[in-house]
């Protein structure tokens, strides 16, 4: 838009989206430029949510609810650019195909429908302050359905681009899974922040506003004392935090892993994930917010999975994976509890987060493989169908590749 005045920047945009506006079916040709904005869009979408949300929790912990505070509104505007973008793909059946579309608009109808609930969960019982709530559970599984669809939009289509090279590629696959990631443990930070709250309060100095603890005490039918404030800080059972993240955190590693092809995938998606956390914890607790602990044990799971594809053998990497992951995790937790703060994980219940891990890291790489969800699945099909600089996005991935046996072949940029 050279030579174009800030005014003249909506007629300009509108006058180049307008011809794409056109009813179509799901997988058809994308033009490279709409494919680059549309996924561009999604980005950006992405990371309003992540940043409302990570507001909204540190303000639940120090406020009472408004529905219109600043988080909700920063959140919301991520909802719009997710709705709109929803739209698109349904209406004009550009940049995704029929699978990735049903995911959008069936993760997206999920979300819509779980905000009037928890509207009126909390009308109903007052704060609800914890992640875990079934409302706040339908959010978080909407926005997971949301970003399935995205990720497999981005990694059926953008092969498809000339202009869009490996590296492009692998960049933004890698941040659409550590979004994944972000969404999937957001509920554990209950507990992250809910430890130090607790322990705000047994020195005498709470982090929550006076008026947000005699609420919740009025709510529990309470006196304003520590089993109050351990109820609203803590209010799920200690064994939850560690095996959660075990088995739904490092299988989401697993499967980046799996997906994108690179020796250190989890590592870095993990890294990821964990820097933004050590980046936006200063700027929450500089604007006065309560702090969190931080899940520093994911660069030690992430690092485990990437040891684990080391292994050749297709059966023995899920078992040594998981022993690897669970010792990262247990071992890390155990080591932040004694350095900084570690929220409260149950150590004696790892062999349960052993054995569930390993059943959902063979569930992993079996689904990834049967489905053609692979680095080397994805190599395959681009190379058949070459970059054309805007192809069609096939109804399906291709035959189910059994990918999974040997390690997984490195993805080249």
């Amino acid at each position: 838009m050279n030579g174009t005045s800030l005014k003249q920047v909506p007629a300009r945009m509108a006058e180049w989206a307008l011809p794409y506006w056109t009813r179509g079916e799901a997988g058809r040709q994308t033009p490279e430029d709409l494919f680059r904005v549309l996924y561009l869009g999604w980005l950006a979408a992405f990371g309003l949510k992540v940043l409302g949300s990570s507001w909204d929790v540190s303000w639940h912990f120090k406020w009472l609810r408004d529905d219109l505070a600043p988080p909700h509104l920063l959140n919301t505007a991520g909802t719009v650019i997710a709705v709109a973008l929803t739209i698109v793909h349904w209406y004009t059946g550009y940049g995704v195909d029929r699978t990735a579309s049903r995911l959008i608009v069936w993760g997206t109808g999920v979300f819509l429908i779980a905000i009037p609930l928890d509207l009126i969960n909390h009308r109903v019982n007052g704060i609800d302050i914890t992640a875990w709530s079934p409302s706040h559970a339908l959010l978080y599984i909407g926005t997971a359905l949301m970003l399935a669809g995205v990720i497999r939009g981005w990694y059926l289509g953008s092969g498809l681009h000339a202009g869009i090279s490996g590296r492009q590629r692998t960049l933004v696959l890698g941040g659409l899974i550590a979004f994944f990631l972000e969404n999937a443990h957001f509920p554990e930070l209950q507990q992250e922040y809910g430890v130090l709250e607790l322990a705000s309060w047994d020195r005498g100095q709470p982090y929550a506003e006076p008026t947000l603890l005699n609420f919740a005490a009025d709510q529990m039918g309470q006196a304003v004392d520590r089993a109050m404030v351990l109820q609203f800080s803590l209010p799920v059972p200690d064994i939850v935090y560690a095996v959660y993240a075990s088995v739904v955190g490092v299988g989401i590693l697993v499967f980046a892993r799996v997906m994108v092809g690179r020796r250190l995938t989890a590592t870095t998606v993990a890294g990821a994930y964990v820097a933004y956390r050590c980046v936006i914890w200063p700027l929450l607790v500089g604007g006065g917010f309560p702090p969190s602990t931080i899940p520093f044990f994911f660069l030690l799971a992430g690092l485990a999975v990437d040891l684990a594809f080391l292994i050749p053998v297709r059966l023995l990497r899920p078992l040594a994976g998981a022993a690897l992951a669970t010792a990262g995790v247990y071992g890390g937790l155990l080591a932040q509890d004694r350095v900084l703060e570690a929220p409260p994980f149950a150590p004696e219940a790892w062999p349960v987060a052993l054995v569930a891990m390993a059943v959902v890291w063979f569930a992993v790489e079996w689904f990834a493989g049967r489905y053609g969800l692979t680095a080397a699945a994805a190599a395959e099909r681009h190379a058949g169908e070459g970059p054309a600089g805007g192809g069609q996005i096939a109804s399906e991935p291709g035959a189910p590749l059994d990918a999974v046996s040997g390690a997984v072949p490195e993805a080249r940029a």
